[in-house]
């Protein structure tokens, strides 16, 4: 199974997908991956999520979902 495939199909069992889910799954570079789903005509849309962290320093990270849901799925 390919990343891209991988992530679409977590972000229909889960609704949206962030870099660290990603790593823990194995996938290092979310982005590119993103940034070739888009460039096959996937609409991945990005959210900009605000944070802590651990330190208590406030931390941005995106967040990803397909725009619509992924098709033939129910998305939360």
């Amino acid at each position: 199974m390919t990343q891209e495939k991988r992530i679409i199909e977590y972000i229909a069992q889960h609704g949206a997908i962030t870099p660290f889910e990603a790593f823990e799954m194995g996938i290092t570079r979310l982005a590119a991956c993103v940034h070739t789903m888009r460039r096959n005509g996937i609409p991945v849309v990005t959210e900009t999520v605000e944070s802590v962290n651990r330190y208590g320093d406030k931390v941005r990270f995106a967040r990803y979902k397909i725009a619509g849901g992924v098709p033939g799925c129910f998305t939360p």
